[in-house]
């Protein structure tokens, strides 16, 4: 069966990614120096919409990034990624929020400091619900989180099916997610009262989400689909880098969910073979130069 081009909209944060690969993390007061650093775009919905349109759907990204000078290196990489940007915060001065990265070399786990939404928290040009006209599917990641709802609650109204990411209980949460239709979250995300991943899929199918999954890097992913557990083995492979591989998920399984026939556990199992795929690479699109797209469907 030919595949669709479904369109996709995502909603939330976009950063500058600055990333050294580092044998170990400096300690108080030590500097440290490294041979090469990569800069580019980075945020959990940014990274989905690349990936989504990496793999052949068309993309737009609903973020802030402002007129900074350092806001070129977002737009030029959606503009090389083939991601249309709606920026909420057109007229904004202030330097977009800027994630500092490193990632030991020896098992490609990373370390993160960033701003996130904090930069322009409360300057964000109202959601305009046109955006959503014809879109196949909505994906938010909870940061600027009234934008999340807005968007979420529109695409509702149109039953445009709603994609929530998200790594951490954000504030203003318990008003998203009864608009959420699928919730992809990492075993991080805690909501209140909630221990251990079975506490998190029973609290989330609570909110009456039809389809929850819980990944946990390379173990395997634990998913209700409508009342059904399963999970969805994930392939151990030598990692160099696991900054964005959740990212990267997210927006493969938008891709692939929109695809006829496709099932729930079907859709994760390809978008994990795109994540697993990525995390031999480092950064979050080196791994797009040798990737088959059809790989995913074999």
């Amino acid at each position: 069966m030919p595949r669709l081009r479904p369109k996709g909209l995502f909603v939330g944060l976009a950063t500058v990614d600055i990333l050294y690969a580092v044998e170990e993390i400096p300690g108080r007061d030590e500097k440290i120096s490294v041979p090469a650093q990569r800069i580019f775009a980075g945020g959990p919905a940014t990274n989905a919409a690349a990936t989504f349109a990496f793999l052949g759907g068309s993309a737009e990204l609903v973020t802030a990034v402002g007129r900074h000078a350092l806001a070129s290196v977002i737009r030029s990489d959606l503009h090389e990624r083939s991601v249309r940007l709606r920026d909420l915060a057109s007229s904004g001065r202030e330097a977009p929020p800027v994630s500092s990265i490193m990632v030991y070399r020896s098992s490609g786990e990373r370390t993160v400091v960033s701003a996130n939404a904090a930069v322009f928290s409360g300057q964000l040009s109202p959601f305009d619900a046109r955006r959503l006209r014809d879109f196949s599917i909505l994906l938010v990641d909870g940061h600027y989180m009234p934008l999340c709802i807005a968007a979420a609650s529109e695409a509702r109204e149109r039953r445009i099916p709603v994609v929530m990411d998200s790594g951490s209980w954000k504030e203003g949460m318990g008003e998203l997610l009864p608009l959420v239709d699928v919730a992809i979250c990492s075993d991080d995300y805690r909501p209140p009262g909630c221990r251990g991943t079975k506490d998190v899929l029973e609290f989330l199918a609570a909110q009456n989400i039809r389809q929850v999954a819980v990944t946990g890097g390379a173990s395997p992913i634990l998913l209700v689909d409508q009342g059904k557990r399963g999970r969805v083995a994930v392939e151990r492979v030598r990692s160099v880098d696991t900054l964005g591989a959740g990212d990267i998920l997210h927006g493969a399984f938008c891709f692939h969910a929109c695809q006829p026939g496709t099932t729930f556990r079907d859709a994760l199992a390809r978008a994990a073979r795109v994540a697993t795929f990525s995390t031999q690479f480092p950064g979050t699109r080196e791994w797009m130069r040798t990737f088959r797209r059809g790989w995913t469907a074999l």
